[in-house]
């Protein structure tokens, strides 16, 4: 057995082994996306808490992340949050559903019917114009400063972008589909069911985000009120006491709830069209 000479060891080369498919290199490590993604409120949040520990942010023009931390777990103990927001809650899910109601029957007379539009859609857009703060006197006037006035001022706000979607999905339908179903001898009911209803279901969860939306907005504004609870209350008797801490924990639940119900209306608008040709799943 013969050793390489010095002058063949001089051209020996180590060649690496090739990667696998899907393999990455140690050193083009990077972290996930996520973590990305909380780097700059994280150091929002680290400024902030400087700021107010270094006097530069007073606790009356807005108090410290571990105070308002602090704060929320004794609210959450003592049961005062809980029962605050199911008092909200409650009176945002009953406006939006009866929002909705007027909406979708609104908008079905309207756009099936000539004469249903005549009838209905000059009053609504008129009623529509018409600055919610400005009925709150006129409403207060006939219904008092009870339970029935704030509804009816949240369900005001949310039956008009259910209402106008709608309408427009209805009448945005295709001519070719209707004149399939036609030739296919559909009846008028079976027109409206299989064709129109569908085909203005994506004009329908739009306008169902909107409502959520003005619901929660109208919710914020209808619950300092003449209110003894509910989230909005806490904020009104937060602000009076210059509780900028309680204040910041409401508007977080605020956002928070409606993100999460927007969430679950993604989700449902993610099984109603998978029908869709369009429809991109992810």
């Amino acid at each position: 057995m013969t050793l390489p000479s010095s002058s063949d060891a001089a051209y020996l080369t180590v060649e690496k082994p090739a990667l696998l498919p899907g393999r990455k290199v140690r050193g083009d490590w990077r972290p996930p996306g996520f973590v990305i993604r909380c780097i700059s409120p994280l150091a929002i949040l680290l400024f902030w808490q400087l700021s107010s520990q270094l006097g530069w942010l007073p606790s009356r023009v807005i108090a410290a992340p571990s105070q308002i931390g602090g704060t929320l777990w004794a609210m959450i103990v003592s049961g005062e949050l809980a029962t605050n927001l199911v008092v909200s809650l409650q009176r945002a899910v009953l406006s939006l559903s009866i929002g909705i109601i007027i909406g979708v029957v609104a908008a079905l007379i309207s756009g099936l019917s000539r004469r249903g539009e005549l009838v209905l859609d000059s009053p609504l857009q008129m009623l529509r114009t018409i600055p919610s703060l400005a009925l709150v006197p006129l409403f207060i006037l006939w219904f008092g400063i009870g339970e029935f006035t704030k509804i009816a001022l949240i369900v005001l706000g949310t039956t008009f972008p259910v209402y106008l979607n709608l309408f427009a999905g209805i009448r945005g339908i295709d001519p070719k589909l209707i004149e399939a179903a036609n030739t296919l001898g559909l009846s008028r009911a079976e027109l409206i069911w299989h064709v129109v209803l569908p085909g203005a279901l994506p004009s329908f969860f739009v306008g169902l985000r909107y409502a959520l939306g003005i619901s929660w907005l109208a919710l914020v504004f209808v619950e300092q009120i003449n209110t003894t609870a509910g989230i909005g209350f806490l904020a009104s008797d937060a602000r009076d006491f210059m509780r900028t801490d309680v204040i910041v924990i409401c508007l977080l639940i605020y956002s928070l709830l409606g993100l999460l119900i927007d969430g679950l209306i993604r989700t449902l608008e993610h099984f109603a069209l998978a029908w869709r040709p369009s429809f991109v799943r992810t």
